[in-house]
């Protein structure tokens, strides 16, 4: 059974494909109106989640489908003890496709080895974020109309920022890409990521402190929020958590075609000030992301069906 669980589970093609369908989304949405009639997704979120949940409910209503899960663990029987993989296969004898996010690095995996339908990642713990990947490839290209010859800055929480992982390893698979990682010295990119992705696939890279000095070389700047959830000492959030904030005087030496990114939710690290800027991409992201969720519930229910 086909599951997404780390971005790097599907192809370059495929994601290119996955993007292809989105587009036609997009363009002819009544083709799509009944695609997954009868089809029912079972959104399982033990952590918080508004964006990524309501994205693939959005997308299934608007497959046809319907859309049953909870929003919090307390709310399910986890609450009771019951374990991942009996939940895993509970819901699949209800559910046709699951998406499922947790604050434990793994859990979606798990699920995915013990369900009987396909199992989609939305978002585990410090790990791995693969449908806001999706979301932010399918940004790139329409605003770039490319996904390679490009200079990435990531910025904020490069430690525990699933998205920024999850990016950089979809990133690393295009040719001429340059990483800026842009970060307090607590919050550095994992080294087994620089080991793994970065140093492996012969990326270039650049670590700093400060964003200014390099904000006029990125094409692409990914803002990141100081996640209060990840860290064990309240002290060393509020320390850090107002290092890197964006405004409009910052962006004077950007390039006039930089596209600014946020996986959201925002707290302070955009100014508001910027929203009305044309390289604004954080909205756009979220659109995107209901489309290429889209096209991923579509693949995977037909993979399954094969």
């Amino acid at each position: 059974m086909r599951s997404l669980i780390n971005i790097l589970d599907f192809s370059k093609e495929e994601i290119e494909d996955l993007m292809w369908t989105a587009t036609d989304i997009i363009e002819n949405p009544d083709s799509y109106r009944e695609a997954c009639k009868y089809k029912k997704l079972a959104t399982l979120f033990y952590e918080p989640s508004t964006r990524t949940r309501l994205s693939f409910e959005a997308a299934m209503l608007e497959l046809g489908g319907s859309v049953l899960g909870f929003s919090e663990a307390n709310s399910s029987s986890a609450a009771k003890g019951e374990s991942i993989a009996d939940t895993a296969k509970t819901v699949s004898c209800y559910a046709d496709i699951i998406a499922m996010r947790h604050s434990k690095e793994g859990a979606p995996l798990v699920a995915a080895k013990n369900a009987s339908v396909p199992v989609i990642n939305a978002g585990d713990g410090g790990h791995n974020h693969p449908t806001q990947t999706l979301a932010d490839l399918f940004t790139i290209k329409r605003e770039k109309g490319r996904l390679d010859n490009l200079t990435i800055g990531f910025c904020g929480d490069l430690k525990f920022g699933r998205t920024v992982h999850s990016l950089i390893s979809a990133v690393s698979r295009h040719e001429n890409i340059k990483v800026v990682l842009i970060s307090p010295a607590e919050l550095k990119l994992p080294s087994y990521i620089k080991e793994n992705v970065l140093k492996k696939k012969g990326i270039e890279y650049v670590q700093t402190s400060d964003l200014s000095e390099v904000i006029s070389e990125l094409d692409i700047l990914y803002m990141t929020r100081v996640q209060r959830e990840r860290f064990f000492n309240e002290e060393d959030y509020i320390r850090l958590k107002d290092s890197y904030i964006l405004t409009p005087e910052k962006l004077e030496n950007a390039k006039r075609d930089l596209s600014v990114m946020h996986p959201l939710p925002r707290v302070n690290e955009i100014s508001r000030a910027i929203d009305d800027d044309p390289r604004a991409c954080y909205f756009k992201q979220v659109i995107n992301g209901k489309y290429m969720r889209m096209a991923l519930i579509l693949k995977l229910l037909k993979e399954a069906e094969i």
